[in-house]
C-alpha cells in the first residue's frame, strides 16, 4: 500500500460551484430520447404522459441541474415545428447522422419542456444554425416563452398549452467547425452575432444564449468568438450578444474517440483514459486565458457541454446508435474532471455529460422489457451532489505516487455549505491500495459520512443481473488531530461528508 497526503483549507473559500457543471444532454439519438426518455403513453412501461417514470426518479435523485436538448449534430438538422401540433400529424424525418432511422417527431417541444417539469430541471435548447435560419430560431424563442398575444404565442395556445415556459440556455447551433455548418470560425463569429440578436429576451425569460465553440484545445475558435464581442471593458456595462462559449471534449485511451472496447482495456489503455482525462485541465486553462485576455470581468462564462468517454459501441447493436457499456474506469473518468470543474467554477458555468441515457458516459441504461440499470458514472453523480452551488475550497495534493509514470495516483476537490463539507477522493491506481491523509485546516471538524465507489475490477459494470456490481458502500474514516485518514481501494472513488465546528 502506497502513501498520499493532501491539505484543505476549511476557512479559504473559493469561487461558487454552479450546480450547472453537473448538466446532462439528451439527443435524438440511438436509444436515448426514444426507448429511454420517451415510451409513448401505451407502453406497458410505467410512464406519466409517455415519459418513462422510474428514469425520471432516478434522476430526480441527482438534482439534475439542466437538460441539453435536441442535440448535438442532430440539433442542426431538426426543424421545430415539425415536432408540434397533434402527434398523429406531425411528419416523419430521417436522422442522417445517427443511424439513418426514421423518427415520428412524437418528442417534441411540448414533449421536452414537460420532461423538464418532470425532472425539475432548467432547459437548455440547442437551434439551428447548419440548415435552419434566423427566423426559424427567433420564432421557436417566441413560442417557448413570450406571454400576451402574438403569433408564436398564439400557435402555442393553439397546441394546448397557455402559460410559456421559462427557457434560461439558449445554444447557438452545435460544432459548427463539423456538423454544424463546416464553417471557419470567422464565418461563425458571424452568425453567432447574427443570430444571438434575433434571439430575444419575452418577458421575464432572459436568455443565457451559448455559442458554439471549439473542439478540444482549439483556442483560434474561442478568440475569434471573443474578438467578434468586441470591447467588454469599454463605457459602463458592456453587455455581450452572447453569454457563453462552449467547447466539447472527449476522453478515450489513446487511440482515439469510438475506436477502443468500453469494457476490454489493458492497464495500458487504462492509464491512456486517466491521462487523457486529466488532460481536461489544461484544455480548460488554455480557453480560459483567452477569454481572460478579452473579458478579464469574466462576464462570459466557458460551457463544456459534451464531455465524457467514447467507446465502440457494445457488439451487436446499431453502430450508429453509440450504445456502449460503463465501467469503473468510466466513473474515474467522471471524477477526475469533476474535480477540475471545481477548480475552475470562476469561469466554466456549466457542463453536460454526453449523454444521459443509452449513449456514450450514460447515466442510466434501459431496455425495452423494462429493465434499468444505474451505472458506475451515476454514483460520482448523485455522491457528489453536495458540491452543487457549494463554494469550492482551496484543496492542494502534497504527496501522491504517481502510476505509470505521469498519472497521478490521488485526485482531491473539497466545497463547503451551512456548517459542513465535502470531500471527493480518487485513488487513480489499477492495482494498488492508497491510504490517503488530508490535513483539514482552519476549522474543526467532524465525519458525518464516508462511502467508497469501486468494483472487482476496473473493468467492472453493472448489468440487469447484477445491478449492483458497482455501487457505493460505506467507507471507514478517522479524524484525529485536524488529520482525515481513509484507505481507498485500487481504482476507487470517495466521498467524506463533514460536519464544521
Amino acid at each position: 500500500m502506497t502513501t498520499a497526503r493532501a491539505v484543505i483549507d476549511l476557512d479559504v473559500p473559493g469561487e461558487v460551484i454552479s450546480r450547472h457543471l453537473y448538466g446532462h444532454f439528451a439527443e435524438h439519438l440511438g436509444r436515448c430520447i426514444y426507448g429511454g426518455f420517451w415510451v409513448g403513453e401505451d407502453s406497458p412501461i410505467p410512464n406519466v404522459r409517455g415519459i418513462r417514470s422510474d428514469v425520471v426518479e432516478a434522476l430526480r435523485a441527482l438534482g439534475i441541474p439542466n437538460l441539453r436538448w435536441p442535440g448535438g449534430c442532430f440539433a442542426d438538422d431538426y426543424h421545430w415545428r415539425d415536432g408540434i401540433g397533434p402527434r398523429e400529424s406531425r411528419p416523419t424525418m430521417v436522422n442522417t447522422h445517427w443511424g439513418d432511422v426514421v423518427e415520428n417527431n412524437h418528442f417534441g417541444t411540448h414533449e421536452f419542456m414537460d420532461l423538464c417539469d418532470l425532472l425539475g430541471a432548467d432547459a437548455y435548447v440547442n437551434g439551428n444554425v447548419g440548415s435552419g435560419t434566423v427566423r426559424e430560431m427567433s420564432e421557436w424563442v417566441e413560442y417557448l416563452t413570450r406571454d400576451g398575444d402574438s403569433p408564436m404565442a398564439r400557435l402555442r395556445r393553439e397546441n394546448g398549452r397557455d402559460e410559456p415556459w421559462k427557457v434560461p440556455f439558449w445554444g447557438i447551433g452545435n460544432e459548427a467547425w463539423g456538423c454544424g455548418g463546416n464553417m471557419t470560425a470567422q464565418q461563425y463569429a458571424l452568425e453567432a452575432r447574427r443570430y444571438a440578436t434575433y434571439c430575444r429576451n419575452h418577458g421575464g425569460n432572459e436568455l443565457y444564449r451559448i455559442a458554439a465553440g471549439a473542439s478540444d484545445d482549439d483556442t483560434a475558435w474561442t478568440r475569434a468568438l471573443m474578438e467578434s464581442l468586441g470591447c467588454l471593458t469599454c463605457g459602463s456595462n458592456p453587455t455581450p450578444l452572447f453569454q457563453g462559449v462552449s467547447f466539447h471534449y472527449y476522453s478515450h485511451a489513446g487511440a482515439g474517440i469510438n475506436t477502443e472496447s468500453a469494457t476490454s482495456f489493458t492497464e495500458e489503455e487504462f492509464y491512456g483514459t486517466m491521462r487523457k482525462a486529466l488532460e481536461v485541465e489544461r484544455v480548460i486553462r488554455r480557453h480560459e486565458a483567452v477569454m481572460d485576455s478579452y473579458d478579464p470581468d469574466r462576464k462570459v462564462g466557458l460551457i463544456l457541454d459534451e464531455w465524457g468517454t467514447w467507446w465502440n459501441v457494445e457488439p451487436g447493436t446499431n453502430p450508429g446508435f453509440l450504445f456502449q457499456q460503463n465501467t469503473v474506469r468510466d466513473a474515474l473518468v467522471a471524477a477526475v474532471h469533476f474535480d477540475a470543474f471545481h477548480r475552475h467554477a470562476g469561469r466554466l458555468k456549466m457542463a453536460n455529460i454526453a449523454q444521459t441515457l443509452n449513449v456514450l458516459q450514460a447515466m442510466i441504461l434501459t431496455d425495452d422489457s423494462g429493465a434499468m440499470v444505474l451505472t458506475p458514472t451515476y454514483h460520482v453523480f448523485e455522491m457528489n451532489r453536495g458540491h452543487h452551488d457549494a463554494t469550492a475550497l482551496a484543496a492542494h495534493v502534497l504527496q501522491t505516487p504517481t502510476a505509470a509514470g505521469d498519472v497521478p495516483g490521488l485526485s482531491v476537490s473539497a466545497s463547503t455549505r451551512d456548517d459542513g463539507a465535502l470531500v471527493s477522493l480518487s485513488n487513480l491506481s489499477i492495482d494498488q491500495a492508497l491510504h490517503v491523509q488530508v490535513d483539514l485546516r482552519g476549522r474543526g471538524a467532524s465525519v458525518r459520512r464516508a462511502r467508497v465507489l469501486t468494483g472487482a475490477d476496473a473493468a467492472a459494470h453493472n448489468t440487469p443481473e447484477a445491478p449492483d456490481a458497482v455501487a457505493p458502500v460505506e467507507l471507514d474514516a478517522s479524524l484525529q488531530n485536524g488529520v482525515l485518514s481513509v484507505t481507498l481501494p485500487p481504482h476507487s472513488f470517495a466521498t467524506v461528508e463533514l460536519d464544521l465546528a
